[in-house]
């Protein structure tokens, strides 16, 4: 059963509030570095059971008359094709999904900035091809010595030669494809820049995690952690808030490293700096909106366990260094859990060495959990699904529903005009034939009509998934696990 330990209708609320709250301090103009997903966050959702994925966007849709939005991409991720794992898009086409979500739901997006731009050629053309969509572009360029050659930096020849992004709302919203893209500098730029004019524009950040007004111990916090370990992000107390208002805070160490420098320009941009700790500068309610400490405390337990497995099978794939395994095994012991914890393993791994092949446990809401085997016919984690609608729907395990004579013609096209080797069918290819049967099968329909009571299930696989069957079962909202071992001793695993 699903338990509640986050008020989202509290968050909204209090978070538009503060939002407002920290515009009206500045006097003209706020730019707010935006971190983190702003659509389908499900990790915050994981971890806050009751944080809806669209909470972000939800309240921004409160102040969406006050606001604009720009986009920062970095020429350098441009010129490596850098990838969003999650959408499996490089970053520059993630730009343009973005900014179709953004005017799909009414925001106003204004322009994308290029940041760190010399000259590349992949990021000269992507620049034409915004404008020849009629979108604003902005250039910025690398600074010698940034951050730490404050005097440089907070000069024509440091900010001063990048574009003035041209903005007409009190509340610029700064966000980007993902972390590294230069929303930060961004932000600064454009205080040097109004200030010349005259504007009186202050910045603010606005990160969910890690929550500041948690214990540096606590689940949440540290599933935090768990999540960015690829990036040697380190969840610290903040030593200036201890030392201005004798009060513990937490942060990360990004910003704790980096706020001395931010201080010294605000110093010279404004003449004097409005914030005392890197704490000051945010301006996330998510703490003051838990509202079961212990249901958040199990559900971020749960989510460091899978992001233990995510890390190893992204290290088995060569994605990340061994280096965030070794620190996820830490954050396990500092949270008090283990791999055990996760009941999905034990059944997963039992049926594949009982069977000698792949195999897929699922746990449903009730807690039950039902396994899937490899066959001729299906993978593993396809019969684990039609098995899991079996239960779901107080099916019969002996009734078929899908019949031989639906799968072999997929199958035959599969080997034979395709070309592939597996003739086994994937979850989209057996949830397709599933979606055929249900119109000539009640059987088939009742197991269709269970596909959303799958959302929030946990699933485990004793091997790494396909990118396609991840992809559906990322789709269905389970959360997935894979052992870090491959199905075969293949180079290529597609």
């Amino acid at each position: 059963m699903f338990k509640t330990g986050f008020d989202n209708e509290k968050y909204l609320k209090m978070q538009s509030e503060q939002i407002e709250k920290r515009i009206a301090e500045f006097g003209d103009k706020l730019y707010l570095e935006m971190g983190g997903k702003l659509f389908d966050d499900f990790h915050a959702s994981r971890v806050l059971p009751g944080f809806k994925p669209d909470s972000k966007i939800k309240m921004l849709l409160h102040l969406k008359d006050k606001l604009e939005i720009v986009v920062a991409i970095s020429a350098l991720d441009i010129v490596k094709n850098k990838i969003r794992s999650d959408y499996n898009i490089s970053y520059d086409l993630d730009v343009l999904r973005l900014i179709d979500a953004f005017r799909t739901i009414g925001l106003y997006v204004g322009s994308v900035v290029i940041t760190q731009f010399s000259g590349q050629t992949a990021a000269a053309n992507f620049k034409k091809k915004l404008e020849s969509l009629g979108i604003k572009v902005f250039i910025h360029y690398p600074i010698e010595g940034y951050p730490a050659n404050v005097e440089l930096i907070v000069s024509d020849e440091g900010y001063g030669k990048n574009d003035y992004i041209q903005t007409t709302r009190p509340l610029v919203i700064v966000t980007a494809p993902g972390p590294g893209s230069g929303k930060m500098a961004t932000c600064l730029s454009q205080l040097y820049h109004e200030h010349k004019r005259g504007i009186n524009a202050g910045y603010a950040k606005f990160e969910t995690f890690p929550i500041w007004n948690l214990p540096l111990d606590h689940p949440v916090n540290l599933a935090y952690e768990a999540a960015t370990a690829d990036l040697n992000d380190v969840n610290m107390i903040d030593p200036y808030h201890l030392q201005a208002y004798g009060k513990t805070t937490v942060n990360y160490n990004r910003d704790i490293e980096v706020f001395p420098v931010l201080n010294a320009m605000f110093n010279k941009i404004l003449g004097e700096s409005p914030y005392k700790s890197p704490t000051d500068m945010g301006v996330n309610m998510a703490g003051f909106c838990i509202c079961d400490d212990e249901v958040t405390r199990e559900a971020s337990k749960k989510e460091i366990i899978r992001r233990y497995f995510h890390t190893m099978c992204d290290a088995q794939s060569g994605i990340i260094d061994k280096e965030a395994v070794y620190k996820l095994e830490l954050i396990l012991k500092q949270a008090g859990v283990s791999v055990d914890d996760r009941k999905v393993v034990k059944a997963a791994n039992d049926r594949a060495e009982k069977t000698c092949a792949p195999a897929t446990a699922i746990e449903l809401e009730d807690g039950r959990i039902v396994t899937g085997k490899t066959t001729k016919l299906l993978g593993a984690s396809a019969a684990a699904l039609l098995n899991a609608l079996k239960v779901l729907a107080g099916i019969e395990k002996e009734i078929k529903l899908i019949s031989p004579e639906v799968i072999e013609p997929i199958q035959k096209l599969k080997t034979e005009n395709f070309g592939n080797n597996n003739p086994r069918l994937h979850t989209d290819e057996t949830l397709i034939a599933l979606s055929i049967s249900a119109t000539v099968s009640e059987y088939a329909k009742k197991a269709l009509d269970m596909l959303p009571r799958l959302k929030g299930t946990e699933v485990h696989s004793s091997v790494i998934l396909s990118q396609i069957d991840s992809s559906v079962f990322r789709k269905l909202g389970t959360n997935l696990t894979c052992e870090p071992v491959y199905q075969s001793k293949k180079l290529y695993h597609g």
